[in-house]
């Protein structure tokens, strides 16, 4: 034997985390195990579970899964996104301060403004390409930094070790949003965050079909705090998504890098359009963060965002869009376009929106694994009318 160990690609199909009755019984899935309860051969001892609430062994088989794919020492899995990073904030106390990342998720935003003020948590949100506007923000009762890398919709970039360096000497945790990168592209852990959170009803299962929510903890002690959240909140993944997510785990490679390539041609296809204003997408060299991206990140990922002249130019470019649904969510096998202002974001006030650069033409697209020329063309001749629309309104002065 040597010492080679496996690349990601090939972790993400052939993991050796499983349930015991698998590999005893040679099954190359993982059993389902449709039991709320479990019967306990002592009276004084009870065996690893007792209720599924607490731990059900196809949940522990995802859990252990993404641990290893991050990284991290413990993986735990919840009922959505929101729910694993919801779980996440409620490690703090009150009269704790956090720092937010500016250009963040929707929900995320939502929940730290109307939810964690109620338990007098205090937040700031900042500006987080800017290391010395973080370094000044921080408070003597700052205890979180929070990060999305890339953001939703701009797909901003934040230094992380940059971050992670303030964050230790000034004795703060550090949680990543790597929902957009997954952990074959981007592996915070490994640049010493404490927490990563994934929204794996985007790419981890890429099907659109479950609602799913992971949390991977860089210790044990902070997974064993985050674990005690989980199952008092009860906000936990189901047997049967638990084991659907775990079969979207082995096509994770094929599919995002087949949709990352394509998410390139078109990024470049629309950066050369006269009628785009801006295309965020850090793969395109002239993107701000860029070269940051492609030092803590070893893909660029399948999501873009572009900008349209007006709405109104933006309602008539989805409108005749062909290909791509229109929809919320991401990160699926087939594209999705979605209207930030009033899909992810719908929970931000306009003018905090257009703060963040989620204007009213703005328009963000996930790409699946059609192919690259039919998106291309259906872009083309959704962008064709829309500009003949828009030029034909009448002005009103």
């Amino acid at each position: 034997m040597t010492d080679y160990k496996d690349k990601l690609e090939t972790k993400l199909i052939h993991s050796s985390a499983g349930s015991e009755n698998a590999i005893k019984s040679g099954a190359v899935n993982v059993p389902i195990y449709l039991s709320s309860t479990f019967h306990q051969e002592s009276f004084d001892s009870f065996g690893p579970f007792d209720y599924s609430r607490s731990g059900n062994p196809t949940r522990q088989a995802l859990e252990q899964n993404i641990a290893e794919l991050e990284g991290g020492e413990q993986g735990l899995a919840f009922a959505s996104g929101m729910a694993a990073i919801s779980s996440a904030f409620m490690l703090l106390s009150a009269g704790d301060h956090v720092l937010v990342t500016e250009d963040v998720y929707g929900g995320t935003y939502r929940f730290v403004t109307d939810v964690l003020k109620k338990y007098n948590i205090e937040h700031t949100f900042v500006n987080m390409s800017d290391l010395e506007k973080l370094a000044n923000a921080i408070q003597p009762n700052t205890k979180v930094i929070y990060i999305e890398t890339p953001s939703n919709p701009c797909l901003n970039i934040t230094d992380m070790e940059g971050i992670i360096k303030i964050a230790k000497a000034n004795d703060c945790l550090t949680f990543v949003d790597n929902t957009f990168m997954t952990p074959l592209y981007q592996n915070p852990l490994e640049l010493g965050a404490d927490i990563v959170l994934h929204s794996a009803t985007k790419f981890l299962s890429g099907h659109s079909d479950i609602i799913a929510g992971l949390a991977v903890t860089r210790t044990k002690e902070l997974g064993e705090k985050l674990a005690f959240i989980q199952n008092s909140f009860g906000s936990i993944l189901g047997a049967q998504d638990a084991y659907l997510l775990i079969q979207g785990f082995k096509t994770l490679s094929a599919r995002l890098e087949q949709s990352s390539n394509s998410t390139l041609s078109i990024a470049d296809y629309l950066y050369e359009h006269p009628s785009i204003e801006e295309v965020y997408y850090p793969g395109l060299t002239s993107h701000p963060g860029h070269y940051i991206h492609n030092r803590q990140s070893t893909g660029n990922g399948a999501v873009l965002s572009f900008r349209l002249p007006s709405k109104a130019a933006a309602k008539a470019f989805v409108e005749n869009i062909r290909i791509p649904v229109f929809a919320v969510s991401l990160g699926a096998v087939e594209s999705i376009l979605s209207y930030p202002a009033t899909m992810s974001h719908a929970a931000m006030p306009r003018d905090e929106r257009e703060k963040r650069g989620i204007t009213d033409g703005l328009l963000r697209l996930s790409v699946g694994l059609e192919h690259i020329e039919d998106l291309i063309k259906d872009i083309d001749q959704a962008l064709e009318v829309a500009v003949k629309q828009v030029d034909a309104e009448p002005v009103i002065s």
